[in-house]
């Protein structure tokens, strides 16, 4: 007998992670593992609980998704093994029979909630926002018509397209958006393991602390890619925890550590960096090719080391 390979997301079934999942992974090859949270899910992973997770890790509104890079900070190793962009956009959810005039209070994931605010300022600016571990998990207890609305605690819910129908209730608006193209970024995430071959069309995604807090630390970490014709997609500050002030950096380079001027890169980091972290080099979302700069590809690279051993060697 087969088994599937264990994937945990942050479910129930219907959230934004599943439609991420079912994305990469068809449902028939898999087995399917809501949790609670993305902390859970990703542990679930590291307990050999689960083969891999899918998480969201950055949205084009809030930016990183802080609990997904803090969980892969620290730690057990995990790895970063693909990636997969879903547009966003929500429904707004009540129960038969409530009116605009009525909702007082909206339940939402908080990343959901930070990508309607100014709609729903506009749209309900009397209502409160209350925070749901998932916008799946608000829409399913708004549903339980044994759950008293007072004791709920909200009558109304933002959800994914499609689980007001699914769940029987009432859309009032949908198409919920502040930016109409926005849009998240979800990973599959595994065990460390041997890195796939470069395609050209890479991300390479790191955890670097920087060597000491003085004027100039930051630039010369940023050197380290700039000098090698690597390019970076993004780079978020994190508190590292010890004390106020001390901050690590996540960081999306474009290239794939198989390619010298990543290697290159990494090279110096480990140099001059106290602490950094590999969390993967995968294949793009996009597929787009990477450009490389002149002086930066493998042919450079190659051609520059065989130029050192042979004045190594003492020949011309």
């Amino acid at each position: 007998m087969t088994t599937l390979p264990r994937y945990a997301y942050l479910g129930p079934a219907g959230t934004f992670t599943e439609a991420a999942l079912r994305a990469m992974v068809d449902p028939a090859q898999a087995e399917y593992m809501p949790c609670v949270d993305v902390v859970t899910a990703l542990g679930a992973v590291r307990s050999g609980d689960a083969d891999y997770a899918v998480v969201a890790i950055e949205n084009t509104v809030e930016g990183g998704v802080t609990a997904t890079l803090d969980t892969l900070a620290a730690g057990e190793p995990l790895m970063i093994v693909g990636e997969t962009v879903l547009p966003i956009a929500f429904e707004l959810l009540v129960r038969e029979g409530t009116a605009w005039e009525d909702i007082t209070a909206v339940s939402a994931h908080s990343h959901a909630w930070a990508q309607v605010r100014r709609w729903a300022h506009d749209t309900l600016p009397a209502a409160q926002f209350v925070s749901s571990t998932s916008n799946a998990a608000a829409a399913q207890a708004l549903a339980d018509s044994s759950l008293d609305l007072d004791v709920l605690g909200f009558n109304a819910a933002l959800a994914p397209p499609g689980t007001g129908e699914a769940l029987g209730l009432t859309v009032l608006a949908d198409r919920v958006a502040d930016n109409v193209s926005a849009a998240t970024r979800f990973v599959k995430v595994g065990r460390p393991a041997a890195a796939t071959e470069p395609t050209g069309a890479d991300k390479t995604t790191l955890v670097v602390h920087l060597p000491r807090d003085e004027s100039g630390a930051l630039l010369e970490m940023l050197e380290q890619f700039a000098a090698r014709g690597v390019n970076l997609s993004r780079i978020e500050s994190r508190p590292i925890g010890d004390r106020p002030g001390e901050y690590s950096f996540s960081i999306d380079a474009l290239g794939h550590i198989g390619e010298a001027r990543v290697a290159e890169a990494l090279i110096g980091l480990k140099r001059t960096c106290p602490v950094v972290r590999f969390l993967g080099s995968y294949p793009k979302a996009d597929g787009e090719v990477t450009p490389v700069g002149v002086g930066t590809g493998e042919e450079a690279f190659e051609q520059a080391r065989a130029w050192v051993e042979f004045l190594r060697r003492g020949e011309p």
